[in-house]
């Protein structure tokens, strides 16, 4: 631990955390080898989780008077075959974690969900996930994934029939409000670790 001492070494899981390099790389640029570094991520990363985990607020409390926008994303992986095909995403073509992520309507990121395998859509990550129960009370928007689930949808177009200027002004109106989440995401996936496939 002295050869970089406390602070710098948790900077250097943050650091792996946001960008994601190889482990060969962060030891170059820290100046100690690559041994070393796995052995901080090791020992520090659960650290540092839980040292976080008392700052996570609570989805309920923080979402309070707002409404909810709703959406998944995929945190991409290298396809193991120990999984199977569970974790390919067939909407996304690639293998990963879904995700689902709750924002504010001005882009704030409210939570994130626990992963389930990619293969799963968004409405089965959304039941699997505490959403359901933290967001139970609150206006919720998404899009036409989350159709049956509680969560105000667009309307889908029905078979051999167009949709009515009535529907398509309000699909218009929901996608726009919902591209915050999409922001939020944007945002999240700053963290190389969430956007990209380990390096390491």
């Amino acid at each position: 631990m002295w050869v970089l001492g406390p602070y710098k070494s948790v900077v250097l899981v943050l650091f792996l955390l946001r960008q994601n390099p190889v482990q060969e790389a962060a030891a170059e640029l820290f100046g100690i080898s690559q041994a070393r570094v796995s052995r901080r991520w090791s020992m520090l990363l659960t650290v540092v989780e839980k040292v976080l985990n008392r700052h996570v607020p609570d989805p309920a409390e923080a979402s309070a008077g707002r409404i909810v926008l709703i959406d998944g994303t995929l945190v991409p992986t290298w396809d193991r075959a120990s999984e199977g095909t569970s974790m390919f995403s067939g909407k996304h073509r690639d293998t990963g974690l879904n995700l689902q992520v709750a924002a504010t309507l001005v882009g704030d990121l409210l939570a994130v969900s626990a992963p389930v395998p990619g293969s799963r859509h968004d409405t089965f990550a959304w039941r699997q996930s505490h959403f359901p129960g933290a967001f139970a009370d609150r206006d919720k928007l998404g899009d036409l994934g989350y159709v049956g689930t509680g969560i105000r949808t667009g309307r889908r177009k029905l078979p051999g029939r167009e949709r009515t200027a009535g529907d398509k002004i309000a699909n218009q109106s929901i996608n726009t409000l919902c591209a915050a989440v999409e922001r939020a995401i944007a945002h999240l996936k700053d963290w190389k670790v969430l956007a990209t496939k380990k390096g390491w």
